[in-house]
């Protein structure tokens, strides 16, 4: 069972979802609400909603700052007025506010790997800053520079290459202690086709699992 900070009975997020692009947070978000019987919000909809336009839109009229404080306002406000499950946008973490705001949180970092990030992703213009030259060299850089501060937020760390929703749900689940003892592989997960990621790629359902997730105590150290 994973150790969790502790939360209070204010109305608050049951867990909060971090990661890169393309390690499925939304899907999986989605999945993990139906499995616990709560609701789900995308942070990113929330910011599409309040700004008035699609986020790509955003970043090309108001730029990347106008976008980041927007995504500060937003999920500040998310992490005190929302219950269930919350995904975060893939850079939300490089804000130190927002750090700060998570810790107390279920935090669950879900991660990736560069060939599966970027394959997920497929480079879409919808994902605004791995658009360009090299995308491979953007999605390594952004790997680099955020993974530590996913696992800094982190309470549970859980990694997604070569899984499907199913199976990430149930490392989720047994890493936080809400799975049952005797889930396996009929244990009610549904999982729609081609709902293998976020972005809808697609990969095979028979793919082997990963190790068990990393469980991160609460007491540890975090980084600076």
């Amino acid at each position: 069972m994973a150790i969790l900070r502790p939360v209070s009975s204010d109305r608050r997020p049951t867990l909060v979802l971090v990661g890169p692009p393309g390690a499925g947070k939304t899907t999986v978000g989605r999945a993990l609400a139906r499995r616990l019987g709560v609701s789900f919000t995308d942070a990113d909809h929330l910011i599409e909603e309040r700004a008035g336009k699609s986020i790509p839109d955003v970043f090309v009229e108001d730029g990347e700052p106008a976008f980041r404080e927007l995504e500060r306002e937003v999920i500040a406000e998310a992490l005190t007025s929302t219950d269930g499950v919350l995904a975060l946008g893939g850079g939300a973490v490089m804000a130190p506010e927002t750090r700060e705001a998570l810790r107390g949180h279920r935090v669950v970092a879900l991660m990736v790997g560069l060939a599966d990030g970027v394959r997920r992703t497929g480079m879409s213009t919808a994902r605004p800053l791995l658009t360009g030259v090299n995308p491979r060299a953007t999605f390594k850089a952004l790997l680099e520079a955020r993974i530590p501060l996913y696992r800094e937020v982190a309470t549970v760390e859980v990694d997604t290459s070569r899984k499907t929703p199913g199976q990430v749900v149930r490392a989720v689940l047994e890493a936080i202690g809400e799975a049952a003892p005797d889930e396996g592989p009929g244990d009610g997960i549904d999982e729609e086709p081609g709902d293998v990621d976020e972005v809808g790629a697609g990969a095979p359902d028979d793919l082997p699992l990963l190790p068990n997730p990393t469980v991160l105590g609460s007491d540890r150290d975090r980084p600076s």
